[in-house]
């Protein structure tokens, strides 16, 4: 890496703009958002340009007026709804830049060094947007927070495979081999050939993804984590807010997720496990109060729990989520694929260990049995005996803290962005000379 003086030879900030669907709504958006202002932070002109904007921040601006920005929403929508049968619980699911703002004219992508494209979907920026960016000849980096960037249409791909040859039947529409999955893979595959895009993905085996991929197999990627705000979350900063500590037991366990009940993070895992300790081990499950933070629009989800809970709500305030970190001792997530967790980083940073599913980023964040523990997937079982494990240990909380610092603060991660802008800068001069 560049030492700091090596990086700054120019007679202005590095700029670079940053092209998100929001700034701190939804995980994608708020580690962006993260990345901005750690890359601030080290001297470099950081923007982001997004579709919804949930912060006063100066930094951040709005793309295009409000009606256009819901025209460009609704027909992408609505060209998916065309050829899934109108179904609209999968609806999400997929995304296919068809459609999108016009934002190689925003005169703060005019004037950047470098753009960083993020999660661009639903209304924000269309794959023809992505060839107009190019066209400025600016270096251009694209941060995958999903799979999207190597399957036709589809954010997570769960069990198809694919994406490593050509997509087409997909699982989420009604089913042909030249459906829409098939003709979006055709364009994404014309526009990478076009444009010189570096893709970063934020763990590995998201890397790992994209080599299996037929459309980005030879596509340049790195892999830089995202920041996590690993100061904030310190096990030394317990508070006394929610009273957490009025029911007398003393194993706190945390789940946490925008949504609990999204079948994705595969609740009815945790609660199998949870039950099972109960069966098996009634004196621990005595002592155990698990604590679920997010929304759960199915309240029967937990219907068939036997241990001691409480449903937090879906809570926004920082000082409240530190707090449930640093009063549990353990963070669990049984989600069936995670890009990169943000829930068991922040717990680990607050001194819990996480219990977790392998399928995804996770093992970028735990290594078996030293700071956490994998499951064997899909097995409620083995959940309970990593919940079983992480009750037991006496954790050094603070040494915890340290190594998530080391791995994923703010300041590690910015000065790896900045060391690969300055790499795509030299080489855009040497193209160019």
């Amino acid at each position: 890496m560049k030492s700091d003086q090596e990086t700054i030879h120019r007679d202005r900030p590095l700029k670079v703009v940053f092209i998100s669907h929001s700034d701190v709504l939804g995980g994608a958006g708020m580690v962006t958002y993260r990345l901005m202002h750690a890359l601030r932070k080290e001297g470099v002109d950081a923007r982001m340009v997004v579709y919804t904007r949930m912060s006063e921040d100066p930094y951040v601006d709005v793309a295009g007026r409000r009606f256009d920005r819901g025209i460009k929403f609704l027909s992408e929508r609505m060209g998916i709804m065309l050829n899934n049968g109108f179904n609209r619980q999968n609806l999400f699911k997929v995304s296919t830049a068809s459609t999108g703002l016009s934002l190689h004219q925003h005169p703060w992508i005019k004037d950047a060094d470098v753009i960083a494209l993020g999660w661009i979907n639903q209304g924000l920026l269309s794959l023809k947007g992505i060839e107009k960016l190019s066209r400025l000849g600016k270096p251009m980096i694209w941060v995958m927070h999903d799979m999207w960037c190597l399957t036709g249409i589809c954010h997570h791909s769960y069990e198809c495979r694919g994406y490593r040859q050509m997509c087409g039947n997909c699982q989420w529409l009604k089913g042909a081999a030249n459906d829409l999955s098939a003709r979006v893979w055709l364009k994404k595959e014309k526009l990478y050939g076009k444009c010189n895009i570096t893709f970063v993905a934020v763990s590995h085996w998201l890397a790992t993804k994209c080599k299996e991929s037929k459309l980005m197999g030879r596509q340049q990627v790195e892999v830089i984590h995202n920041p996590f705000p690993a100061d904030y979350f310190s096990p030394s900063t317990y508070g006394n807010i929610l009273n957490l500590s009025e029911d007398g037991r003393p194993n706190k366990i945390v789940m946490c997720a925008a949504r609990l009940d999204d079948p994705i993070k595969g609740l009815h895992y945790a609660v199998d496990a949870l039950n099972f300790i109960v069966d098996r081990y009634p004196e621990i499950a005595k002592t155990i109060t698990v604590l679920f933070v997010g929304t759960l629009r199915d309240k029967t989800q937990l219907d068939g729990l036997r241990i001691n809970y409480k449903l937090m709500g879906r809570i926004n305030d920082p000082n409240m989520m530190r707090e449930i970190y640093t009063a549990s001792k353990v963070v669990i997530s049984t989600s069936l694929y995670e890009t990169l967790p943000t829930t068991l980083a922040e717990g680990q940073s607050a001194g819990c260990l996480p219990v977790t599913f392998g399928r995804g980023g996770q093992e970028d964040i735990v290594t078996h049995k030293e700071n956490g523990y994998i499951s064997r997937y899909k097995d409620p079982t083995s959940i309970a005996e990593g919940l079983l494990w992480a009750l037991e240990q006496n954790i050094d909380r603070q040494a915890l803290h340290e190594s998530v610092k080391e791995r994923f603060s703010s300041v590690t991660i910015a000065r790896l962005y900045i060391d690969l802008f300055e790499r795509l800068l030299e080489r855009n001069q040497e193209a160019d000379n």
